[in-house]
């Protein structure tokens, strides 16, 4: 908490400090503290976990007034995260990450791919409790008030109460009325894709990446099919991505093999 006893809040996203689900988070998280913003200045969707290592990176401040800083970096999702706590929020103390609101569904497999939920793993890494929310719809102007009063509710929860260490939150909402929330793990699913190729007006080819969707998990407890229902999907997820029940079973296959 800082000095007034407010907690401190960081913000971002992967489709750019001006896009409108992150506007409407910002405006959530005032009500509940101290709010500092490092957002890419342009989309950087489905940038994962990709950090700048090969170019500099360039922060211009936004705005600036009492209780809200906004700043924006030619960078990556994890680009922001890493430079807000190595520069801007170097000496204080952050009670809280919230990357969002995504414009998509970032439930089941697309999780991988996210640059919103890479922000929130980064986050965690850091030993903040961190979230990540997302709209189940592409629409740059889609209509976030559906999900105001489930991000004010899940965020005062873990303010209040945190999270286990190494664990952070992926939640997602349906478009439109939400019947309320539930605790769900990844839906097992995968993408056909394709590599679409085109001409240039050189005739030159070049390639747009479509793909198809495909849920494989029709428990009711999988994300994807909650949000299917109307429920919003709330997946616990952690930065340790060891699959432990294998351990042993890896021991006895793979350990002192020379010696065999």
């Amino acid at each position: 908490m800082n000095k007034e006893n407010k907690p401190l809040i960081f913000i971002t996203n992967d489709d750019g400090y001006n896009s409108k689900g992150i506007s409407v988070l910002i405006k959530l998280m005032k009500q509940l503290g101290d709010v500092v913003v490092v957002a890419p200045k342009t989309e950087m969707s489905g940038k994962s976990h990709s950090i700048t290592v090969n170019s500099p990176l360039r922060l211009k401040p936004i705005e600036h007034s009492e209780g809200f800083e906004l700043y924006a970096l030619d960078g990556t999702p994890v680009d922001c995260v890493k430079m807000a706590f190595n520069r801007i929020l170097k000496t204080r103390k952050c009670d809280l990450v919230v990357s969002g609101i995504n414009h998509g569904s970032n439930a089941s497999i697309n999780t991988i791919y996210s640059g919103t939920m890479a922000a929130v793993f980064e986050g965690c890494a850091e030993r903040v409790p961190s979230v990540g929310f997302s709209l189940d719809t592409p629409d740059k102007n889609a209509d976030f008030s559906y999900c105001e009063k489930y991000i004010i509710s899940i965020c005062k929860d873990i303010l209040a109460n945190s999270l286990a260490e190494g664990i952070c939150l992926n939640v997602n909402f349906p478009l439109g009325q939400i019947k309320g929330t539930k605790v769900c793990h990844q839906a097992k699913a995968y993408w056909n894709e394709e590599l679409v190729e085109y001409k240039d007006p050189m005739f030159q080819p070049f390639y747009w990446l479509s793909g198809v969707y495909n849920c494989l998990d029709n428990s009711p407890e999988a994300d994807f099919r909650a949000l299917e229902q109307g429920y919003a999907s709330i997946v616990p997820m952690q930065v340790d991505f060891t699959a432990y029940s294998e351990l042993n079973k890896m021991r006895e296959r793979f350990e002192n093999v020379e010696e065999r």
